[in-house]
């Protein structure tokens, strides 16, 4: 940020230069240059930011379970399963008390 006296010294130096008749087209040129630089900078950001959470939106979509409509089915092997009504028999290794 420029001090007053700063800002003093480049006004004088300015209208030394310019003079008094182009001193005003000059500064209105230099306004209007600032402006559009800032409102190109502001478009920039935001334009990053939105590209941000794009980015982190996609990421959290990834992590996101499938619905149950997509999931394959389940396929059941019925040759080893015991039939209905049956329990397969316990198996305990000999030396496990009863």
């Amino acid at each position: 940020m420029l001090s007053p006296l700063d800002m003093l010294v480049i006004g004088g130096a300015a209208l030394l230069f310019f003079g008094p008749d182009q001193l005003p087209g000059v500064a209105r040129k230099v306004g209007s240059v600032v402006r559009e630089l800032q409102m190109t900078s502001q478009s920039f950001i935001r334009e990053m930011e939105r590209a941000a959470d794009e980015a982190e939106m996609a990421k959290d979509a990834q992590n996101v379970p499938p619905d149950v409509e997509d999931l394959p089915p389940i396929e059941y092997d019925t040759e080893s399963a015991p039939p209905v009504g049956e329990h397969p028999k316990e198996t305990r290794p000999e030396s496990a008390p009863r």
